[in-house]
């Protein structure tokens, strides 16, 4: 690789790590004025005869898996050891530099049947611009996602968790669900795969959902690690449809264990 390309590459995992960190790092506060919705309380309406294919939430000890901003150069690595595991996951992707750049690992997410979400285009703060690109930002990456696996998602992420009545509204008009996190790792800042680990595991709940992002090099490493520790504390993983059913994610809301 030449000087000049290592250069670019540098430069776009520096931009790529401060559009994200924040991101992590969030935890709560982004969304402290916004009524969010538990898995707990997604179960509590439906039928008690009610079921959702091999799990159920209300009596196993689910847990979700999410990872943001791929696909990526690690994400194939991610895909097999899912795989090999035995383990649902939900993508939240971006579109532009992402979806475009690694269709065919999309494909391969729906196929090997994890959840595909979205995290919007590219990346912008969905509170700080206005309605059309805001629509703009939500309906670029449904549309290409919508052309490589035959189905828009129902679920996003908004960047840096930040949402309003605003994104609520045009979410629930364009059929979508808002998906926040419990466990964050802030895998931002290290590639220490073994303090990823930790981190996850200090702040795993029953009905938790983990924020990971596979475009970062320390994280995929952590993933058998997390894994296996919570499978022998007696998680079960599943997706973040999964986790709320037998209820089913309603448009325009948010949802936060």
């Amino acid at each position: 690789m030449s000087l000049t390309n290592k250069m670019r590459k540098r430069a776009h995992g520096l931009r790529a790590v401060a559009v994200i960190s924040a991101a992590a790092s969030l935890a709560i506060t982004g969304c402290a004025k916004v009524d969010t919705t538990a898995p707990s309380a997604a179960r509590s309406h439906v039928s008690a005869q009610a079921r959702f294919g091999t799990v159920d939430c209300r009596e196993a000890k689910c847990i979700a898996l999410t990872f943001d901003a791929g696909p990526s150069e690690n994400s194939a690595r991610l895909l097999d050891i899912l795989k090999e595991k035995h383990v649902p996951a939900t993508f939240f992707l971006l579109g532009k530099r992402h979806i475009e750049k690694y269709p065919e690992l999309v494909r391969r997410m729906a196929a090997e049947g994890h959840e595909v979400a979205s995290h919007t285009w590219d990346h912008k703060i969905l509170t700080r611009i206005g309605p059309e690109q805001i629509r703009d930002e939500l309906e670029r990456p449904n549309e290409a996602i919508e052309r490589l696996i035959g189905h828009r998602p129902t679920l996003m992420r908004p960047p840096q968790g930040r949402t309003d009545a605003t994104v609520q509204k045009i979410c629930k008009e364009l059929g979508m669900s808002e998906v926040l996190w419990s466990v964050t790792a802030k895998d931002y800042t290290t590639t220490d795969s073994a303090l990823i680990t930790r981190r996850v595991l200090a702040q795993a709940s029953r009905d938790g959902i983990i924020l990971l992002h596979d475009i970062y090099r320390g994280t995929v490493p952590a993933v058998p690690g997390i894994i296996d520790a919570l499978k022998e504390r007696g998680y079960v993983f599943v997706t973040v449809p999964q986790l709320l059913a037998p209820g089913k994610p309603e448009p325009g809301k948010v949802y936060r264990p």
